[in-house]
This record gives C-alpha cells, structure tokens and sequence, in this order.
C-alpha cells in the first residue's frame, strides 16, 4: 500500500490534453511491423532525460500497451504468490487478471475488469499479449487462454471464450503469447493442440468460423498475413511445422516441418522479397522461398550451423535486405538473406558482454525523413536511440525510464514491449506504467 501511495503521489497530469496523434491499437503497432511513423520526435534526450507525463501503479505482466482514441489499455496479474519461477519450472498460482484502461492525458483509471485465474505456467508474472483494439472494441487474450471481447468505451464484456475448455488443452510452458490477429470481421488466434492450433473467430459475437491444423504445443507465434502467388496468406507457425492458410477460410495451403526444442518457436516469419525467415532456441532456423507462382515455399537452408538469428523475445526487423534481431546469445546481429551470413554483429545497446535472451523491443522510427532510425527499449529498462544501418550500431543517445522488476537467468530484467503514441513512449515493468513525452 505504501507503494502504491508513493506512485500516485509522484503522478504528473497534465493541464491540457496532448493533440491526437497516431495511435498504436495492436502489437507492433498500427501497422503491426514495428515502425512508428509519427513525425516531430526528439532527435537526442535533453541533458536531465525526456519528462515523464505521468507514472501509475500496476501488478505483474510482459504485455505491452495498446493506445486507442485517447485510452490505453493493458493488461496485468495480481497475486500474493512469488513469480520469480526458474525458466523451465512450471508453478501453481492463483490470483486475478486484470484489464485496464488508462487516461492517455493524465493515466487515470477509466474501467477495469478482472476476473480469477490459475497460472500453471513457467515465469508467472503475468498475461503476455499486447491488447488489440478494433472498432470501438477491445480483445484481450491472457496467460491461461481467457480470450475476452469489451466495449472499449465502458469495459462492458461483449463476449469471451476460455481456450483451454473450448479446445481441450493446457496452457503452454510460457502460456498463451500468440498476440490475436484482426483481418475483416475475424479475429485470428492460435488457441490449441490436438483440436486446432488455430481458429478465427467473429469479431462481434465470438463464434468460431474456422479452426485449422494440430499441433504437439501451441507455440508462440503471432499469425501474420502476407500476399504472394497472386494471393492472400496467413501464416502460421508451430512446434513442429510453419504453416500457410486462406485467412476467409483456415484452408491449408502450404506446409513445412520445423522442429522446435522445448516447444519454443516464438518470432513471426519475417519476410524479406520472396523469402521468409524463422529463428528459433538451440539454432533451429529456416529460411524459405515463397513460390511465385502457386501458394507453397522451397527450403532453402535448415539448421545452418553458426548462421542465422534464433530471436527467443524479440521479434526481428527486416530492413535494407537484412534481417536486425537479437540472437538467443544476446547479441545484436544483421544477417543477409537469403545466405544466413551476417553483414555485422555485436552487443549493440546491451553492454560490453551479452547474456543469455538479452533483450531489447525494437522498433523504426519513420516519418519521411530519418532513415535508419531506431527506438530500442532494453531489458536494463533504458530507452536508446540509434542507426542500425548494414555498416554497423550506431548510439545516438540514451535515458533510463524504468527498473527492471523481474528476474531471468540471475539477473534483473523488464521483458514488456514499449507502445509508440502521440509523441510518446508507453512502457510498463511490474509495479508501474510510465507515459514519456518524446516530442522534439
């Protein structure tokens, strides 16, 4: 409670409500690839670090915020249970959900939902999914598989639907992480195993209107829709195959096995002109050719040894014919493509020494004119400016935002994606959300 106290204390609301800028409703934003195309932002931090507009206090999650019409949502876990769990190490917790919304201007509270949950998962901290909103509406997706549907202007619950029942499954060791996709009227998620990996579902209702494919786990992987062979694809990836389907239909059209360890597949493919890549743990990496002319992919190399980016948190940026992603290793690196080889690598903004899944969100900023221009949010809780360019890193500047409230592999760590809006970064750990101003 005495923390709580002290973090509305030190609140700051503004007097006057920022003009509307663009909005970042989803994970990776508006246009889910990570680039925030808003113009007037800082070039450099000021000497004391940019002002924080306000902070307020929150529980425990990795989910990033989503930021629609002058709100944000974000999701956490309140629980008197300890979450700091080995990486491996399934633990038992119960505690409440929660769904949140926030004043953008001020950070006051505007409707909450929370509702009981079990976490049978490995790092408890909280839900993973960054909220997506759409149409008045948002859909939230939390750690055991509650996926929920609210009116985005009174918190009212349109419509929910708990995976694990309606699929038969358990929750994966890392939980449900796949951040929902919307495409026309559906809402696209990976929901099981041996019943369906992958359903969509009405947007308005929740009804099922397909389900496609089994898996041996569910994964982590977002679905993505990409265009090739003259058609509309929505991809998918599992444990044990990377996978395409009609998006109006779940219809399979084209597949290729991947073996994953530990059920750790985690980054969306990335595509760079007709070819798509995957990275995941232990070096199991896959590099694809789309077809040109029917739906389907030729491999073009598997498992390369010493090649490739096996990104385990952050999710890859493709640009200038590379791949931008952090190794398992935590290193930064710029592999090309279709080769695997690297233009570079190196620690980039983590240090002298990467450790093990070091981490840091990595999103481009574009507004017509800045070129190879990058926000990095680390895992120190630092927010970096920089060019990643395939002559090398380049720091610009730096200014620390948050602490790290979580552990991994020994040392303190904030794994929760930044949201990019209004001239401002959004990010949370596990005790507060902060909105910084960024603009120049």
């Amino acid at each position: 409670m005495h923390r709580f106290l002290a973090l509305v204390a030190i609140t700051i609301v503004p007097l006057v409500a920022p003009a509307r800028g663009d909005d970042w409703p989803q994970w990776m934003g508006p246009g889910r690839d990570n680039v925030w195309r808003e113009a007037g932002i800082v070039e450099r931090f000021p000497a004391g670090g940019p002002q924080v507009l306000w902070r307020m206090p929150i529980a425990g999650g990795y989910a990033g915020a989503a930021v629609a019409g002058g709100r944000v949502f974000v999701t956490d876990y309140v629980t008197d249970a300890d979450v700091k769990v080995a990486n491996f190490e399934r633990k038992a917790s119960t505690g409440r959900e929660r769904v949140l919304c926030l004043d953008e201007a001020t950070g006051a509270m505007l409707w909450k939902h929370e509702y009981p949950v079990t976490y049978t998962i490995a790092y408890p901290a909280g839900p993973r999914c960054t909220p997506t909103v759409h149409d008045g509406r948002v859909y939230t997706l939390g750690a055991e598989g509650d996926l929920l549907c609210f009116e985005a202007a009174t918190g009212k619950v349109a419509w929910s639907r708990d995976l694990k029942k309606d699929y038969s499954t358990k929750a994966a060791l890392w939980g449900w992480a796949s951040h929902p996709l919307v495409d026309g009227d559906r809402l696209i998620c990976v929901v099981g195993t041996d019943v369906a990996h992958a359903a969509a579902f009405d947007l308005a209702t929740g009804t099922e209107i397909w389900r496609t494919g089994k898996a041996p786990e569910q994964g982590y992987v977002p679905p993505s829709i990409i265009e090739a062979a003259g058609v509309r694809q929505l991809v998918l990836a599992k444990p044990d195959g990377v996978y395409a389907v009609e998006p109006e239909s779940g219809k399979l059209l084209w597949e290729t096995p991947y073996n994953a360890d530990n059920g750790s597949i985690i980054m969306t493919p990335v595509r760079v002109g007709d070819h798509l890549y995957i990275g995941g743990y232990q070096g199991k990496n896959l590099m694809l050719k789309l077809k040109a002319d029917v739906p389907g992919v030729d491999v073009v190399w598997r498992n390369k040894p010493k090649q490739g980016i096996s990104a385990v948190n952050v999710q890859p940026f493709a640009a200038d014919g590379l791949v931008y992603g952090f190794h398992e290793s935590g290193e930064l690196r710029a592999m090309r493509v279709p080769d695997g080889d690297f233009a570079w690598k190196g620690t980039g903004p983590l240090g002298e020494r990467p450790q093990g899944s070091g981490t840091a969100f990595l999103t481009k900023h574009d507004d017509g004119t800045a070129g190879n221009r990058f926000f990095l949010f680390t895992e120190t809780g630092d927010l970096v400016i920089a060019k990643l360019t395939p002559q090398g890193y380049e720091e610009l500047s730096r200014a620390h935002l948050l602490e790290p409230t979580n552990n991994a592999f020994g040392r303190a760590v904030v794994w929760c994606a930044p949201a990019y809006a209004t001239n401002s970064i959004i990010v949370r750990n596990d005790a507060e959300i902060v909105r910084v101003s960024l603009a120049e």
